[in-house]
């Protein structure tokens, strides 16, 4: 197992590497704010925004959805290690008390994005979906940059694997409540937007308002100069290589992932002709979950107590691709089923031990929230270049076999290279 350096004694507490594990109610409190801000990311990605630009521009559709995309992906990129960057600079005071660096961040981002869903389900146009769409990922990127950093702010080493797999659920969950939330509960394209932002903030102020954020004390606050912010965002891969590694092999898990996924309804409808898409794609995601719930918590605590991350990151990639490989030599209806429970089961394990992985490879503490940020570069900038690969793919080089084929060899190269990474076994 990798050991750590204890922190100096004369850090403060915002800096200090944890020790004490963190109680089922921080970690009920997280889980919850991660649901509320998946929700908000993925639910209009698969459902909401497929719907509103079929019905501003039916011919195209594929284009356009991945232009706005990639726009909000885009966004993302640039947003998700700034605003991380600013969080490890934030020393707010109120009546003249020190507050926390990061909740702040995550209740401007729940509030604004929020106001941003209901503005974007009033577009009716193409431009205006997208300028909508931007707003949001702008607000929710910033808001899931400080809730990433809390898990090395707050969360021993010893206890990241199950605590990262506890907060990778809701990135399938979400989906599926959300999914649920706009076909079942609620009817009409503008009200499913309406019913994700109230859900967002009922779910993600309540880690901000009830659990601690130990304050930066402005003697260790790091100097805010534009020049500083943009030149730190390169970290080097020869003094670290290891983050580069990290960051790498996640790139390629993400590109592979953001190909896989962008277009499964129109896969369901367009190639498996399945005669309910919406639904059958609310019976995939709901697969995806019960296998990514099934394993993402087991195999975090069990990296936890092996001390062993790379080996399951290797084998979620292994899986990943297998299901990626059915979708593509049979597209059927029972063939996407196995491959949702599949790539489910897959991607559980990958988010929780790859998280954990992240964390011990961070190069300073002092920079954790904009590390993570530029680790998150890696989990958006796919969604900016899964569009632009998979588009042409689908139209013109081969359909949806080649793109699930491309998928599963992405996918793997991504989690076999996990083994360049040396101080984390």
């Amino acid at each position: 197992m990798t050991t750590f350096d204890p922190t100096p004694a004369s850090l403060p507490a915002a800096l200090a590497e944890p020790t004490v594990k963190v109680r089922p109610a921080w970690i009920a409190l997280i889980f919850s704010a991660n649901l509320g801000v998946w929700m908000a990311f993925f639910t209009p990605i698969q459902i909401l925004l497929p719907q509103q630009i079929e019905r501003i521009q039916p011919t195209g559709k594929e284009a356009m959805l991945a232009v706005v995309t990639g726009l909000g992906a885009l966004a993302a990129v640039v947003v998700n290690p700034l605003a991380g960057a600013l969080s490890d600079r934030t020393t707010p005071r109120l009546f003249g008390r020190d507050l926390g660096r990061r909740h702040i961040w995550t209740c401007c981002g729940a509030l604004l994005g929020a106001v941003a869903l209901v503005l974007l389900a009033r577009q009716d146009t193409i431009l205006g979906v997208a300028l909508g769409w931007v707003a949001a990922q702008t607000c929710f990127n910033a808001m899931l940059a400080t809730l990433s950093s809390a898990i090395p702010d707050r969360v021993p080493v010893t206890q990241r694997g199950g605590v990262s797999g506890w907060v990778g659920i809701p990135q399938a969950l979400g989906l599926v409540l959300g999914a649920v939330l706009v076909t079942a509960v609620i009817s009409g394209n503008a009200a499913g937007y309406l019913a994700v932002a109230v859900a967002v903030l009922a779910l993600a102020l309540p880690f901000a308002l009830f659990t601690a954020d130990d304050p930066l004390p402005r003697t260790h606050r790091p100097a805010l100069r534009a020049r500083g912010l943009i030149t730190g965002m390169w970290i080097s891969p020869r003094a670290h290589p290891d983050f580069a590694w990290a960051w790498l092999t996640r790139f390629l898990v993400q590109i592979g992932n953001a190909l896989g996924t962008l277009y499964l309804l129109y896969f369901l409808q367009d190639k498996v002709r399945y005669p309910d898409p919406e639904g059958g794609l609310l019976v995939m995601i709901l697969l995806y979950t019960v296998g990514m719930m099934t394993t993402a918590v087991v195999a975090g605590r069990l990296s936890d107590r092996s001390g062993r991350r790379r080996v399951f990151v290797i084998w979620s990639g292994v899986i990943m691709a297998v299901a990626a490989l059915l979708l593509a030599v049979w597209p059927i209806w029972s063939a996407a089923l196995v491959a949702a429970l599949l790539l489910g089961a897959g991607y559980g394990v990958y988010l929780a031990v790859d998280a954990a992985l992240i964390t011990q490879v961070l190069p300073q503490a002092t920079d954790r929230g904009k590390d993570l940020g530029v680790i998150n570069i890696a989990n958006s900038a796919p969604q900016v270049l899964g569009p632009a690969l998979s588009a042409p793919i689908v139209v013109h080089l081969g359909g949806y076999p080649t793109l699930y084929a491309v998928t599963a060899a992405v996918t793997v190269l991504g989690s076999v290279l996990v083994l360049k990474i040396r101080t984390v076994p």
